[in-house]
């Protein structure tokens, strides 16, 4: 099953984790420092927070969570054949998460990434650490500037 993922910055994880448990009426996945989850059933919804208080905005990225990396290979190979410019990140560490994911930009610039989990994670990305924690190039990507986050 896929579901939409949409990552927030929010200025205070503890305010953030107790509204949104009650407004989707379910606990967090995974709870780290400063960072939060939530697997929603319904909707079908995977919520990140991410504590970012100078966050410029309040939408980190959004994405597709899909459930193995063959699905990841064949939507970087749709989205490619159809001339978009994509980021592909193998087996990274990002937001407690050992991950693979492909990147792409809208046309306005909001970064989407259509991603599995292949296994939990102890840490954060340690790149990240000490910078924001889903800024330009926290996973390590050799993408454009323009392709940003994790999670």
């Amino acid at each position: 099953m896929s579901r939409v993922q949409l990552a927030l910055n929010v200025s205070d994880i503890d305010q953030a984790v107790a509204f949104y448990t009650k407004l989707f009426a379910t606990e967090p996945a995974k709870r780290r420092p400063g960072y939060a989850n939530f697997a929603v059933a319904e909707p079908p919804l995977k919520l990140v927070l991410i504590e970012n208080p100078g966050a410029e905005g309040r939408l980190n990225h959004l994405g597709v969570e899909v459930v193995s990396p063959e699905e990841v290979v064949a939507a970087q190979r749709r989205l490619a054949d159809d001339g978009l410019a994509t980021a592909v990140e193998e087996n990274v560490t990002c937001c407690y998460a050992a991950q693979d994911k492909v990147w792409v930009d809208d046309p306005d610039g909001a970064p989407w990434e259509v991603y599995t989990v292949l296994a939990d994670a102890e840490t954060p990305d340690v790149r990240a650490q000490g910078a924001d924690v889903c800024g330009a190039g926290a996973c390590g990507t050799s993408a454009p500037e323009s392709v940003v986050g994790c999670c």
